[in-house]
C-alpha cells in the first residue's frame, strides 16, 4: 500500500503597511514590531495572530520602519542595529528594506508626492523579493498602497484577496510605476487606467493609472470592512466615490466575489485593564466606575463636577465632508440650554477644520462650564469614553468606523447616523425588549441629529437601576461580538473558499477554521 503523500500546507502572505503587533513565535523583535495609524493595523495583527495560533502557514510583508521599531535608531549600539539582519530560515516575516522607510516616525506622509513614493519602493520590494522569497499560494493586500499586486498575482497564477479600507484612491503615470523598479510590463494589462489605453506604449505615457480601483479590479475577491457600506455603493449611494471604484464593487459584488467584514477595536480597550482610566471598572461595577471618571474627566476639563451629569463624547476628526461636525455646532446651545437644567455636558476631543466653529459657539454663549473642545490625546480619549455617558458619531458615511465599537465597551451608548458600519454595528435601543446598543438616526439632518440625543436623554432619565442593567448587557454583549477573533474567523472563511481547501488539516481533514465542521454540522 503506497504512503500517503503530504499535503503542503496553503502558504498565506499579508501584505499591509501597517500592524499593531506580531506573535513572537514568527521570528526576530516581533515585539518591537509595531506601526499604527488605524484599523488597519488592528485588524492585521489579529489576523496574523490568528492564523499564527492555528497553525497556518502565515506569512506578512510590511516596510522596515526602523525608527518606529526602535525607537531613537541614532543611539543603538551596533550589536542591535545588526539585528536587524538577523533572519532565521523559518522567519514568516518580511521586511521591505529601503531608506525610505528607515527613518520615518509615522506610517503615512501628508505629502502626496512622497505618499506615492513609499507606496511604489514598498511595492516594488514585495514584488521583486518578497513574493519569491515566500511563494505564497494567496496574497492578502490592503489599500492603494498595495494595489499594483493583484494585477502581478493574477498574472503569475497567485490567488488575491483586496481589502478596501478607504475610498481613497491615487493615480500614477505606468511610467512612474516602471521608474521607481516595478516592471509593470509583465502585468500591465491587469490593472485599471483612467481612459482606454491603445496599446503598453500609449499607456505608459498618456493613461495613468488608478490604483485602488486597479486593486478591486485585479483582486479575484474583494472586502469592504462592513457589508452595508458595500450595499450602499452597489446601490449607489455618496457621490464621494469614485465612479470607477463603484462600477468595479459592483462588478465583483454581482459576480459573488465580494464581501464585507467589520473591523474591531483594538483588544487595549478595555475599562477593566486600560491604565488611562482614573478608576478601572467591570460591568458589574459600571456605574461606579464611570462616575468616578467622569469627575475625574470634568475636573481635568474645568467643567462643572457632577457625576449624574449626562455627558456626550465626540471622539472622531473635525472634518465636515465626511464626519458630520457641522450637525452637532447647528444644534450645540440649543442642546446644552434645553437641557441646562439637567446639566448636559459635551466633550469633545478631536482635531480638524471644524474645531473652530466649536470654540466661536462655546466663546459666544459662554459655555466653558458645560462644553469643552480640546485636541486630540490618546489617554484623554480613552478617559472620555470610560466617563461619558453617550458617544456622538453622526458620520455622512463610514466604511467601518471603530469609536461606536469602542464606545459600548466602556458603557457609552453611541448616537449614530445610520450608514455604513455605524449601521452594521449600533442597534437603536429598545428598553422593554432589553435590545440594541444605543440610538440611531436616518435622516442626516442636525435635526436627525438632535432627535437621537433626545432619545438619549429620555434613556438617561430612567430609574438607576433600568440604566444599569442595560448598560451591563450592551457592555458585556458588545465585548463578544466586537472581537478580533471574530473578524480572523471571517477572513479565514474567504481564504478557504478562495484557495477550495482549509488552511490546516485535522485528524479528519477538516479545517481548524471551521466552527461547523468541528461541530458537526
Amino acid at each position: 500500500m503506497p504512503a500517503k503523500t503530504k499535503t503542503e500546507k496553503p502558504r498565506i502572505l499579508i501584505v499591509t503597511p501597517e500592524i499593531t503587533y506580531l506573535p513572537a513565535g514568527m521570528g526576530n523583535m516581533t515585539q518591537r514590531m509595531s506601526a499604527k495609524a488605524g484599523g488597519m493595523a488592528d485588524v492585521s495583527a489579529s489576523l496574523v495572530s490568528a492564523l499564527f495560533e492555528l497553525g497556518a502557514d502565515v506569512h506578512v510583508a510590511l516596510p522596515n520602519y526602523r525608527r518606529m521599531f526602535q525607537g531613537d535608531i541614532f543611539n543603538l549600539h551596533d550589536k542591535e542595529l545588526r539585528r536587524y539582519h538577523e533572519v532565521l530560515p523559518d522567519t514568516h516575516i518580511h521586511l521591505a528594506e529601503d531608506r525610505i522607510f528607515y527613518y520615518r516616525d509615522q506610517v503615512y506622509s501628508n505629502h502626496n508626492e512622497e505618499a506615492m513614493r513609499i507606496a511604489l519602493v514598498f511595492q516594488r520590494e514585495v514584488i521583486n523579493h518578497i513574493i519569491p522569497r515566500a511563494r505564497p499560494h494567496l496574497i492578502h493586500c490592503n489599500d492603494w498602497m498595495t494595489a499594483l499586486i493583484p494585477a502581478m498575482a493574477r498574472r503569475r497564477g497567485i490567488k488575491s484577496l483586496f481589502t478596501v479600507h478607504n475610498i481613497h484612491t491615487r493615480q500614477v503615470c505606468l511610467s512612474q510605476i516602471e521608474e521607481s523598479g516595478v516592471d509593470a510590463a509583465e502585468f500591465w494589462m491587469n490593472l485599471y487606467f483612467c481612459g482606454h489605453p491603445l496599446n503598453y506604449y500609449h499607456a505608459r505615457s498618456h493613461v495613468p493609472v488608478d490604483l485602488l480601483t486597479s486593486g478591486i479590479f485585479a483582486a479575484h475577491y474583494i472586502n469592504t470592512v462592513s457589508p452595508r457600506f458595500l450595499w450602499e455603493i452597489v446601490e449607489g449611494w455618496h457621490p464621494v466615490v469614485p465612479d470607477s471604484v463603484r462600477v468595479e464593487l459592483r462588478n465583483k459584488f454581482h459576480a459573488g466575489c465580494s464581501a464585507g467584514i467589520l473591523n474591531a477595536p483594538d483588544p487595549s480597550y478595555d475599562p477593566a485593564s486600560d491604565d488611562s482610566l482614573a478608576r478601572s471598572f467591570t460591568a458589574k461595577d459600571v456605574m461606579d466606575g464611570k462616575a468616578a471618571n467622569k469627575l475625574a474627566l470634568q475636573r481635568e476639563l474645568h467643567l462643572e463636577e457632577d457625576p449624574d451629569a449626562p455627558m456626550f463624547f465626540w471622539p472622531s476628526r473635525l472634518d465636515p465632508v465626511q464626519k458630520g461636525p457641522q450637525l452637532l455646532t447647528d444644534i450645540l446651545y440649543g442642546v446644552v440650554s434645553d437641557y441646562w437644567k439637567r446639566g448636559l455636558q459635551v466633550v469633545v476631543v478631536a482635531n480638524g477644520p471644524h474645531q473652530q466653529w466649536f470654540d466661536k459657539i462655546v466663546a459666544a454663549f459662554d459655555l466653558h462650564q458645560r462644553v469643552s473642545v480640546v485636541d486630540f490625546d490618546e489617554r484623554l480619549s480613552r478617559l472620555a469614553y470610560a466617563a461619558s455617558d453617550f458617544m456622538l458619531m453622526p458620520s455622512l458615511f463610514e466604511p467601518c468606523g471603530l469609536p461606536q465599537m469602542t464606545a459600548p465597551l466602556y458603557g457609552s451608548l453611541p448616537v449614530v447616523h445610520a450608514t455604513g458600519g455605524l449601521y452594521d454595528t449600533v442597534d437603536h435601543l429598545d428598553v422593554e425588549r432589553s435590545f440594541g446598543n444605543g440610538f440611531r438616526f436616518d435622516h442626516y439632518t442636525a435635526g436627525g441629529l438632535r432627535w437621537a440625543i433626545d432619545r438619549a436623554m429620555d434613556f438617561h432619565a430612567l430609574p438607576k437601576g433600568t440604566k444599569e442593567r442595560e448598560i451591563r448587557r450592551v457592555m458585556l454583549e458588545s465585548a463578544k461580538r466586537f472581537s478580533h477573533q471574530e473578524v480572523a474567523a471571517r477572513y479565514i472563511e474567504i481564504y478557504e473558499r478562495m484557495l477550495e481547501r482549509p488552511l490546516v488539516e485535522t485528524i479528519s481533514g477538516e479545517s481548524l477554521a471551521n466552527p461547523d465542521a468541528q461541530a458537526g454540522g
